[in-house]
């Protein structure tokens, strides 16, 4: 079995059409989203388009929880500044009817069931998906994190494979029996590399494969989206440095 892990897409859909590019999605049996598919870039509809074609298994992130508050007609105090809140408004607005639809019926978390390697045979035969962590949606896992949490965190899951996105730094690490893999940012840079990030995982009966990627899209045809839209100028110089200037 051959599985796509994608995160933190940020609706840059040019992203996401370049990781489209170097991986054929037909060749793969699963895709999978980590969550935060939209906000603070300029291309949702064709971003959730893309993963309903694709029959894409996809889980909420912060991002696209705040946009679903939105969409229930509440209001949220963070963030505060003007210019996310923009990006939040506009995100919300532009939406279409059967993808609001669609983000309204996505999970915080999903557990599915793939046949693991025999290495792994001491815990069930599932994937788990979480965006923070399988304690806290909102909690920041990253290559440095202490070995100690990882370990507390294996004991939460039966799962020998959990994909978690949040923090927008590759890593995959191995605590209590279970990998912990996190693709990077599909979508939205923070290292000054203009390149998202996703994994390919190969699942057979004696192996498992996980192997991270970065590919390059065109950083000025996003900026030139969020300028055509008359969104925050911040935006488009965030992607064409590959900073988080907010």
């Amino acid at each position: 079995m051959r599985i796509l892990l994608i995160s933190d897409i940020h609706a840059n859909f040019v992203a996401l059409e370049a990781v489209a590019r170097r991986f054929d999605p037909k060749s793969f049996d699963l895709i999978l989203n980590g969550g935060d598919t939209l906000v603070y870039g300029p291309f949702p509809n064709q971003t959730i388009d893309w993963l309903r074609n694709y029959k894409v298994l996809s889980i909420l992130g912060n991002t696209d929880r705040h946009v679903i508050t939105l969409l229930q007609g509440n209001t949220f105090k963070k963030p505060r500044k003007a210019e996310k809140r923009i990006m939040y408004g506009w995100t919300t607005a532009e939406l279409s009817n059967d993808n609001r639809l669609w983000l309204l019926e996505q999970p915080l978390s999903r557990t599915i069931e793939i046949p693991f390697a025999q290495e792994k045979r001491n815990r069930q035969s599932n994937l788990a998906m979480y965006h923070g962590s399988p304690a806290d949606p909102d909690e920041f896992l990253f290559p440095a994190t202490p070995i100690c949490r990882l370990l507390e965190l294996s004991k939460l899951v039966a799962s020998p494979l959990v994909t978690i996105g949040h923090s927008h730094q590759q890593f995959n690490i191995q605590a209590g029996g279970v990998n912990f893999i996190n693709p990077g940012s599909t979508g939205r840079m923070f290292d000054g590399k203009i390149s998202g990030g996703c994994a390919v995982i190969t699942v057979a009966k004696n192996k498992l494969n996980i192997e991270l990627h970065r590919i390059s899209f065109s950083a000025s045809a996003v900026a030139a989206e969020i300028k055509k839209h008359r969104l925050p100028p911040l935006y488009a110089e965030m992607y064409l440095r590959g900073r988080k200037l907010n």
